[in-house]
């Protein structure tokens, strides 16, 4: 018998529907006023900590409606955003400057569907509200950073090709001045630096003698250094406010020299500068065990060495020749030492970085060495009645261990505070540190009532085009209409349950592709119905009429979904956000109307009129 399913296929079409349902059902909870703990250095976001927070906040008459510990976050749900600014508030006061006490919206889904990992889709920032920078790179202090690295480079050649040298050093105006004993030394170094260090042309202008050297990167190094700081910032940057679980991000390049973060979500844009200029990194130097400390401390620091200080204050000298730098890590876990019991960060380095630290640590075995903590930092200051930004450098001594055997692309550090120092380390070395600084030149916040104004009218798009539609189907193509609107309404559930098991972020311009996707599911049983009319007007049967209309109108459907998908891809390929959020929507959206619409309808078509015997059908 023609136009009959075999079970398999109305088993196949439950199940999909069902699990499009729950999947979709996510987004009808909405979203919580939540405050967010997580800690810093010397913070540890525990059970004890959130008994606390709860008997301080049920001093002020706060109850949370809900609290959740997760991944070393605390998040507790408010009922309006009143109490939650109250409560951010408060929680700030109780618990200072190791923990970042944060705004955000958490999503209210009901714990049976997270354990099923049924969550909402994300909502961009033009829906959602939250925060918009604009981040310019230091692109001169990027060059900077390259000279440095190609003075420590200098030394090493020249101390190897036995060149006799005065000093290597940066230049205020820029570049590296070399002062050699003699202008025959001048002449050899000038050679291997022409030899090994391409990258680097002398300015005989600038040299103040016949014995100094002024090296400069030539154009092609400097872009290459540029570009690679931009890149490098923006996946450190996209890496760090991924793993700090912030937002699902928006980060990306534009111009030469500026980034485009977007938080969607944030609310809170104090905490989400201080999130996203935390840096971490770690310097290696041995510890200088053959000149007085206290004679340091007094005053008189050898030229070759600097004096640095433990978080307990106890001052520590060490080397000024750095032994490895965190620029060579490429891995870092947090764990305990399982021989002192203590918290440790366990380190793995990258090829070069390996092979460098093990010949350094080859002759410095049963010395001292000191792992240094450093953390960039932005304090305002007021001047002159202004405020005034300045970034600083903090370094601090960690750890000093005895080098007890060669180290090599493994090892571990230890002297932290607790697991949650160690984690958060971790993390920031994982995600790497900024590879230039940064500075905000814009700023914008997103309140949330226009974002909710973009979501009532985005949405109500979608409702009347949803609705208008379904009247001129059931008008036009009776029972037809009714089974088409069925799918249609499927159809939509489908997107929308796609959409939030891939975690996409839905905008303004994805919402118009849903709109879009609307009319074009119709389209499809447009061109069968219209078939089917053709087939009874020619006098054929209703079950064959009702075949020939699936069967003859299934390669101009897919001819036409076919070339619409083709020019979703493209717009997904080479456009950018916003567009990119159309061709998202409108591609998943013709794949569901091409599975609702053909396979759907005729299952239910099937199902009313599979196996019987009819006279007329109601189109």
């Amino acid at each position: 018998m023609i136009n009959q399913y075999p079970a398999w296929k109305y088993v196949l079409l439950v199940v999909t529907v069902a699990i499009g349902i729950v999947y979709a059902l996510p987004n009808l909870y909405g979203e919580d006023f939540a405050v967010q703990i997580s800690a810093t250095r010397g913070g540890n976001v525990n059970a004890g900590l959130e008994q606390r927070l709860l008997s301080r906040l049920e001093q002020f008459k706060l109850k949370p409606k809900g609290t959740q510990l997760l991944n070393g976050r605390l998040m507790l749900r408010f009922d309006n955003d009143e109490e939650q600014l109250q409560a951010r508030e408060e929680l700030t006061k109780e618990l200072g400057n190791k923990y970042v006490v944060a705004l955000n919206l958490a999503p209210a889904t009901p714990a049976w569907l997270r354990a099923l990992n049924a969550l909402p889709m994300y909502l961009g920032l033009d829906l959602r509200g939250g925060i918009h920078f604009l981040l310019e790179v230091d692109m001169a202090g990027a060059i900077k950073k390259a000279e440095q690295r190609f003075v420590g480079d200098l030394k090493n050649r020249f101390r190897g090709e036995k060149v006799r040298y005065r000093s290597v050093g940066l230049r205020g105006a820029g570049g590296i001045n070399v002062q050699f004993r003699s202008a025959a030394d001048r002449e050899r170094g000038a050679s291997l630096v022409r030899q090994f260090m391409p990258e680097l042309v002398a300015d005989d202008q600038a040299a103040s003698d016949a014995n100094s050297l002024v090296l400069k990167l030539n154009e092609p190094a400097r872009k290459e250094i540029q570009n690679f700081a931009l890149q490098q910032n923006i996946t450190t940057l996209r890496n760090r406010v991924n793993e700090l679980g912030v937002a699902e991000p928006v980060i990306q390049q534009q111009g030469s020299n500026r980034i485009v973060v977007e938080l969607p979500g944030i609310q809170d844009s104090a905490r989400a500068k201080e999130i996203l200029n935390a840096t971490a990194t770690l310097e290696f130097r041995m510890v200088d065990d053959r000149n007085s400390v206290q004679s340091a401390v007094a005053g008189q620091v050898p030229p070759t060495s600097v004096l640095y200080y433990e978080r307990n204050g106890q001052p520590v000298l060490v080397k000024r020749s750095i032994m490895l730098t965190g620029d060579r890590i490429v891995d870092a876990t947090s764990g305990i030492d399982q021989q002192s019991g203590t918290p440790a960060v366990f380190i793995t380095l990258d090829g070069k970085g390996a092979s460098l630290f093990s010949r350094r640590t080859r002759d410095k075995i049963g010395r001292p060495m000191a792992t240094i903590y450093i953390e960039n930092k932005t304090i305002k200051k007021q001047v002159k009645g202004k405020e005034v930004a300045s970034r600083i450098t903090v370094r601090e001594v960690i750890n000093v261990a005895t080098i007890r055997d060669q180290l090599g692309k493994r090892f571990q550090i230890t002297g932290l505070d607790n697991t949650t120092e160690a984690h958060n380390l971790a993390l920031l070395l994982r995600a790497g540190a900024l590879a230039a600084p940064v500075d905000f030149i814009e700023e914008r916040t997103v309140g949330p009532s226009l974002g909710q104004q973009n979501i009532d009218q985005g949405f109500l798009s979608v409702e009347v085009g949803f609705v208008l539609v379904l009247g001129f189907m059931l008008v036009y193509y009776k029972l037809f209409g009714l089974v088409a609107n069925l799918a249609l309404t499927f159809n939509l559930v489908m997107i929308v349950a796609v959409l939030s098991m891939l975690q996409a972020t839905l905008t303004l311009p994805g919402i118009a592709g849903i709109v879009l996707t609307v009319g074009m599911a119709v389209d499809a049983n447009v061109l069968i119905f219209e078939r089917i009319r053709e087939e009874l007007r020619l006098g054929n049967s209703p079950h064959a009429s009702i075949h020939a209309g699936y069967e003859k109108a299934f390669s101009t459907i897919a001819d036409a979904n076919i070339t619409t998908l083709i020019a979703a891809l493209l717009l997904f390929g080479f456009g950018t956000g916003p567009i990119k959020g159309f061709a998202i929507t409108l591609s998943i959206g013709i794949a569901t109307s091409m599975f609702t619409a053909i396979m759907g309808t005729r299952a239910i078509i099937n199902l009313i009129y599979g196996g019987k015997k009819i006279e007329r059908l109601s189109i």
